[in-house]
């Protein structure tokens, strides 16, 4: 039997088309039903098809690192034009991609070249940074802004977004999407440069966007099916904490959609606020939330604990790009000891491959079972591992992965190797496969850091601080921290004779990279230990950032 594929674009359409009067996306005091999406989603379609944006070269002539779409970097906090981008994109075969609003300039300008954007809808208050470095953006066409409380001017050229919605017909744009079409979504690599991962989007409808029942891990096979799997009421609603620029919330977001759920945003979409987000539980009686590990969870569950709120109805607490640890997963099921609470382990590269869940009394951490196609591959990448093999290995997915990595096929090859005749996808996380059958998950062998959600990159951050004149050398490591998940710590040699403050380096390192990749201490030593290549010794840099 032939199974349907999908493109993301046409499952809103399906399954919208059902349930035209339910509510999609609840903020604010605005109030989109399905329908609603749907028009303005196509009237996104149909201005971008209007600007020559679309496709120019069909997948099947490209190679996986090769895109042949046109670009629209989505430059936004979260709400309803974050995911009005993205499917008004798909309709009119443009690759949205995601653009990290934390960034300073410098990093800014390398994505949207590293993209090749031809298109940017972002938000006013961004215009004073875009407008600095868009004199070196010639690819940059179409910038459609977003008002703000800001009350930021357009910039020149730019048209606002309500007026360009208005401008456009109703109709979705005579073009065919493909399942073929690109998603593609930014991660850092591992030299802290971001890298465009570049996938299907049947591939990334099954890994991670609604194409498989989490848990169940049944697969939707065809249209027919995935209208069976829409919810019969409208009672579902529920809440994404995490950044739209993040998978993570990107996929919880289109799960939950093509399931005919409401998302709701809390009112305050800028910084994290906890009495905002149980406010908005308690108004608008959602049934489960997402964060992204302990760092977003725990100012949650202080204000839980210290508060009065109504949870009755609330179902679920999630977890994805990140470990809720043991004790706060205890401490949530002490509040709430109806909930599940759900880890759920992948990568940009990977998608959504495996989960765990907890309850009161059953907590566990850092063992998953595995989704299809999830499993563990030989250190040297030349087998894949059975369960109770006694073997660290690495965490690996094959069936739907992506094509590659955008502009990079020497990265493609590396991340995406094929072993015993099957393509899989080894971004970089060591594992174990238990004799249950369920994968231990170890963490990344790299040097990333996760700080309040955020992945960092250790060599990015030594870039950033060894440009100050004053540092002979830096290692950067992690090392726990209660509030943020781990913190960074940079280890740091000065030139002899030279000194310098704490404050000097970060104003230094802060023209480079963002304020959250920032170190929250530095150690100053008389010597860097190196391995006799010149490579750093991170093991030895985390036990300093510990004694320290």
């Amino acid at each position: 039997m032939s199974v349907e594929e999908f493109n993301l674009g046409q499952v809103h359409e399906t399954v919208a088309a059902t349930i035209s009067d339910r509510e999609c996306i609840v903020w604010r005091d605005r109030r989109y039903t399905y329908g609603d999406i749907t028009d303005r989603s196509r009237r996104l379609a149909s201005f971008l098809y209007r600007h020559d944006f679309g496709v120019h070269a069909e997948r099947s002539s490209l190679a996986g690192h090769q895109s042949g779409q046109d670009h629209l970097g989505l430059y936004l906090y979260n709400g309803n034009e974050y995911i009005e981008g993205m499917l008004g994109a798909y309709k009119a075969r443009v690759a949205p991609f995601n653009v990290n609003y934390r960034y300073v300039e410098e990093e800014l300008r390398y994505l949207l070249r590293d993209a090749k954007a031809r298109g940017l809808i972002y938000h006013a208050t961004f215009a004073p940074i875009l407008e600095r470095v868009l004199p070196e953006l010639r690819d940059l066409e179409l910038l459609i802004q977003v008002a703000d409380e800001s009350n930021e001017p357009l910039l020149p050229g730019a048209v606002d977004y309500e007026q360009a919605l208005a401008s456009a017909p109703p109709e979705l744009p005579p073009v065919d999407p493909s399942p073929d079409d690109l998603y593609i979504l930014y991660t850092g690599g591992t030299t802290g440069m971001p890298k465009g991962v570049q996938w299907r989007q049947h591939d990334i409808f099954r890994a991670a966007m609604g194409g498989r029942t989490y848990g169940t891990w049944e697969l939707i096979e065809d249209s027919e099916h995935l209208l069976k799997r829409v919810l019969p009421n409208d009672g579902v609603r529920v809440m994404s904490i995490p950044p739209l620029m993040h998978g993570a919330a990107q996929w919880a977001s289109f799960y939950y959609m093509t399931m005919g759920a409401t998302l709701v945003f809390p009112t305050n979409t800028r910084t994290m606020d906890a009495v905002d987000i149980w406010q908005t539980v308690e108004r608008e009686h959602i049934i489960g939330l997402s964060v992204v590990g302990d760092a977003m969870a725990r100012p949650l569950i202080e204000e839980l604990e210290r508060g009065n709120y109504d949870t009755t109805g609330f179902l679920a607490f999630g977890s994805g790009g990140a470990m809720l640890s043991e004790g706060m997963k205890t401490r949530i099921l002490a509040k709430m000891p109806n909930i599940v609470v759900s880890d759920v382990a992948g990568a940009s590269e990977t998608g959504a491959q495996m989960g765990t869940n907890s309850t009161a009394g059953a907590v566990s951490t850092g063992r998953f079972v595995p989704g299809p196609g999830a499993t563990v591959v030989s250190e040297d990448l030349s087998r894949e591992l059975t369960p109770g093999d006694d073997e660290l290995g690495w965490l690996a997915q094959k069936g739907s992965v992506p094509l590659g990595y955008l502009g990079d096929e020497e990265k493609t090859a590396r991340t995406f190797p094929v072993i015993g005749g099957v393509r899989y996808s080894v971004p970089g996380d060591r594992a174990r496969y238990l004799g249950d059958g369920e994968i231990e998950l170890l963490g990344r062998d790299s040097v990333t850091i996760n700080s309040g959600g955020e992945k960092i990159f250790a060599e990015e951050v030594e870039q950033a601080i060894i440009s100050h004149p004053a540092v002979a050398d830096v290692v950067v490591a992690g090392r726990p921290s209660e509030r943020w998940g781990q913190e960074v710590v940079a280890i740091v040699q000065l030139v002899d004779g030279a000194s310098v403050t704490n404050e000097e380096l970060l104003a230094e390192a802060g023209t480079h990279v963002a304020r959250y990749k920032l170190p929250k201490a530095f150690v100053f030593l008389p010597q860097i230990v190196r391995s006799p290549s010149g490579k750093a010794d991170y093991r030895w840099a985390k036990e300093q950032a510990l004694d320290a």
